[in-house]
């Protein structure tokens, strides 16, 4: 009587019973538990078998030789339907537990902001009865903010004295983190929700800068201590966190005494160091808390000459606080309240030392965002290529990150002495003689004789420059600022052998490149990428040699959504297998803006003609264009290139450096120029199309040879003339390109849709010529089709593929040429137009 129920009532997680359709209703097919335990092993194998692959089972199996191929069938399509459904529920489960830690979240923001108002209000009747009191000015007691005042110095070797001073830290820290000593104000941009960071907010008038960030992570309070601790893993402009001294706590606590020094961001400031004491308690119900904050006096910490190159910041009482939350997981709570001594820089530097967002996108969510990327790499979420583990990948980011931010610094203790200039002090040129290139095929061999890095760094400020748009820029066309030489010069340090000077051996950079992802943080803020350079041979020798350049390329801050405080690009030649201890030596690019939006437009402007057709329209901006801030954006950009070099060729690896910088300089401020929203009307695109027709007399001249030579027009108002029509063409949905009408057809124009599809923009769009995009195959036809197009004006190309600037394949269905002429009825050049392209 049981089976028979058992039969009746459906499938079992077990997958012992399984309805077949087309039976009667009610009767199920019965498995044994061996057969079952054979099927679980085929669905981990494939779960979604093919007919040939369900009968090549049949027979395999003896043990399943009395099932038909058709219950075979329903098994599985039964058990990925058990599979799924499990998976939805653990996906509603999470997201309920998220939600409901999220509601606590603001429940208990609500109650803060409560108290505050009543605060609030209770000092404002104080202050309107102080007001009628006739002994005001001697009241000074009505400071709406508590600011934490000059902590006294204490005997370092006194440890009643510094537990004092630890729960004194410790009332401190959370009466910021749950209370209202300080006026917390929303970061703007950052909303809270289940998708979110956290809760984000900011301090309003108070000493110093201070930010505060609350979340959900799902991991285990002590795992979030540990790794918060450990500073230097996740905050990248950690150099160095050293615990001095540590003596344990009354109530099972630690008290520790921390010397922590910082990078500086740009060659323009100096470094800051901190010496804190930092105390680990447990709180009654369970709670960790890190609370920290500097001890007084100047002379704390290691000797004066060690430090000589750092400004002592004071931190005031900042911290963690982590709760386990109900189904696991924990709720942190981040406070970051410092005062970095903004009198100790240029005056047009000290926003990034008066901003309390900066220290929020620098220190606090990032913290939230390394633990929620802990987290995911953790549960197995994140899968990288390459079958990379995620600790190495992290690693590799890191090391990029400090390599760069090392270069910039350029601390005395590592081995940097700033060598003699040109009498130009554009260049800062320094050499490091105790650092060693370490080859990567052979541990044991470092790179060619006694030598060391030289490092050639600039600074320069920008002015309207979207600093997304430029490191973009700079990421997706190398060949506009980048010497192929140079990457030779840097890739040959992997080499046993040792390098030779750039000009030796001339080598020529075919243009394209073909940018691989490894691994990218949960938010995209970083994205972890190869890039192959593709060399091209001078000699029929050379050719039989592979002359690719591979490099590992850190970009920072270029995702549209990104709110970040500092936009990078960093890079570093690597071996083609490159192992997990490859050598990296770092150069690239730094942007920080120095002037915050504070209304969270995203910075994606795309970086060609479209947003200067845009400026001046009386048409609406579209939510990824430059916004009118970005004219009045200021930035500092800072540059700095790492070359390895022998001892007798310094003075000449130090020349090419500096040199080779100025140059890189340059480039910048042509681009600079190009992508800078300040230009109006159409003064960009013309500038980009130098020796051709103005863009407008170009678009006419283009609509107008089509109708001549197909009889049909190109656009549906053909009747439209000047800026109109130009903006028509650039936003006709096929891909329109022009090419120059000689031997070597190279690209002179593209309209939007042209420029997505060849994945490029209209400054580096020279770099492309017309037999680039075409295989061999492919270039035979068309060669023949370009006769016909000669002799009747036009001609029509069959369905193919053509590849992108970065080599991607594009499939279009149709496309045809013809000659545009001018006013004098003179071949310009050619066009072409694209039908319904997209993306293999």
């Amino acid at each position: 009587m049981a089976a028979a129920v058992a039969m009746r009532g459906g499938s079992s997680d077990s997958g012992g019973f399984d309805k077949v359709p087309g039976m009667d209703s009610g009767k199920y097919v019965r498995y044994t538990p061996e057969q079952v335990e054979v099927l679980e092993r085929l669905y981990i194998d494939c779960p979604k078998p093919s007919s040939s692959r369900r009968q090549q089972l049949l027979r395999e199996c003896p043990i399943l030789s009395n099932i038909e191929p058709k219950q075979i069938k329903v098994w599985f399509q039964n058990r990925r339907c058990r599979d799924k459904q499990r998976k939805e529920s653990s996906r509603l489960q999470a997201v309920n537990r998220k939600l409901t830690a999220m509601n606590k979240l603001l429940m208990e923001e609500n109650e803060r902001l409560q108290k505050q108002v009543s605060q609030l209000v209770h000092e404002n009747a104080h202050m309107r009865q102080q007001l009628q009191n006739t002994s005001l000015a001697n009241d000074t007691s009505c400071e709406s903010n508590v600011t934490t005042p000059p902590n006294p110095i204490r005997d370092a070797s006194n440890p009643s004295g510094l537990l004092a001073i630890a729960e004194e830290t410790f009332t401190e820290f959370l009466s910021k983190a749950t209370g209202t000593a300080i006026d917390w104000v929303q970061m703007p941009g950052m909303k809270p929700g289940p998708d979110s960071v956290g809760i984000v907010a900011i301090s309003h008038g108070c000493r110093g800068v201070a930010a505060r960030a609350c979340g959900l992570v799902n991991l285990e309070p002590t795992k979030v201590i540990e790794i918060l601790k450990d500073r230097p893993s996740w905050f990248r402009d950690c150099r160095s966190l050293e615990v001095f001294t540590m003596f344990p706590a009354g109530n099972g606590g630690t008290v520790e005494l921390i010397y922590m020094q910082m990078y500086a961001p740009t060659t323009l400031v100096p470094a800051r160091d901190f010496w804190t004491l930092r105390y680990t308690t447990t709180m009654e119900d369970g709670s960790l808390v890190v609370c920290e904050r500097s001890l007084s006096g100047s002379g704390g910490g290691p000797n004066a000459a060690s430090a000589q190159q750092f400004v002592r910041a004071e931190m005031l009482p900042s911290g963690y606080l982590v709760r386990p939350c109900e189904g696991g997981g924990s709720i942190v709570h981040i406070v970051d309240h410092l005062d970095l001594e903004a009198w100790s820089v240029p005056e047009v530097l000290r926003p990034l030392y008066e901003s309390s967002r900066v220290v929020a996108q620098k220190m606090t969510t990032v913290a939230l965002r390394h633990l929620r990327q802990i987290a995911q790499e953790t549960s197995g979420e994140v899968v990288y290529a390459l079958g990379r583990q995620p600790a190495v990948l992290r690693t590799f980011s890191q090391r990029l990150s400090r390599g760069f931010n090392d270069a910039i610094s350029g601390f005395n203790d590592d081995g940097w002495s700033v060598m003699g200039g040109d009498g130009i002090e554009d260049v800062v040129v320094a050499c490091n003689s105790t650092k060693k290139i370490r080859n990567n095929s052979n541990a044991g061999i470092t790179f060619g004789a006694p030598g060391g890095i030289i490092c050639a760094k600039a600074s320069m400020l920008l002015q309207s420059v979207p600093p997304a748009v430029l490191v973009r820029f700079l990421r997706e066309h190398r060949s506009e600022w980048a010497d192929y030489n140079i990457d030779a010069y840097l890739a040959s340090s992997l080499k046993t052998s040792a390098c030779s000077l750039p000009g030796l051996r001339p080598l020529r950079f075919s243009g394209g490149q073909m940018i691989m992802p490894l691994a990218h943080t949960v938010e995209n803020e970083e994205i972890l990428e190869v890039v192959r350079l593709e060399g091209q041979p001078l000699t029929h020798d050379e050719a039989l040699l592979s002359r690719d350049i591979h490099l590992l390329q850190l970009c920072t801050g270029i995702d549209e959504k990104s709110v970040g405080s500092s936009f990078q690009l960093v890079f570093a030649p690597i071996d083609e297998h490159f192992p997990d201890d490859a050598s990296l030596i770092s150069s690239g690019f730094r942007v920080i803006p120095l002037d915050m939006k504070t209304d969270g437009v995203s910075s994606g402007r795309t970086l060609d003609l479209a947003s200067s057709l845009d400026v001046g329209s009386a048409a609406p901006q579209a939510s990824g264009d430059a916004s009118p801030d970005d004219c009045n954006l200021r930035s500092v950009l800072t540059i700095a290139f790492q070359f390895p070099y022998e001892m007798h060729l310094q003075d000449s690896v130090a020349t090419m450096a500096r040199q080779y910088v100025r140059s890189v300089v340059s480039a910048v401020q042509r681009v600079s120029m190009a992508i800078s929203p300040s230009q109006s009307g159409l003064n960009a695109g013309q500038r980009m199309l130098s020796g051709f027709p103005e863009a407008a007399t170009l678009a006419r001249w283009v609509c107008q040879s089509y109708h001549y030579h197909l009889g049909v027009e190109l656009l549906n108002q053909s009747d439209e003339a000047g800026e109109a029509l130009l903006k028509m063409l650039w936003h006709h949905p096929d891909a329109v390109l022009c090419c120059s009408f000689k031997e070597k057809p190279m690209f002179t124009f593209a309209n939007k849709a042209g420029l997505d599809m060849l994945e490029t923009s209209l400054i580096a769009l020279q770099d492309l010529t017309l037999d680039k995009i075409f295989d061999e195959s492919r270039r035979k036809a068309m060669f023949s089709d370009i006769s016909k197009l000669m002799e009747q004006g036009y001609a029509y190309l069959p369905s193919g593929v053509c590849m992108s600037g970065m080599g991607r394949h594009v499939s279009f269905d149709q496309a045809v040429a013809w000659k545009v002429l001018g006013e004098d009825s003179n071949v310009h050049c050619l066009a072409f137009c694209f039908v319904n392209w997209s993306f293999v």
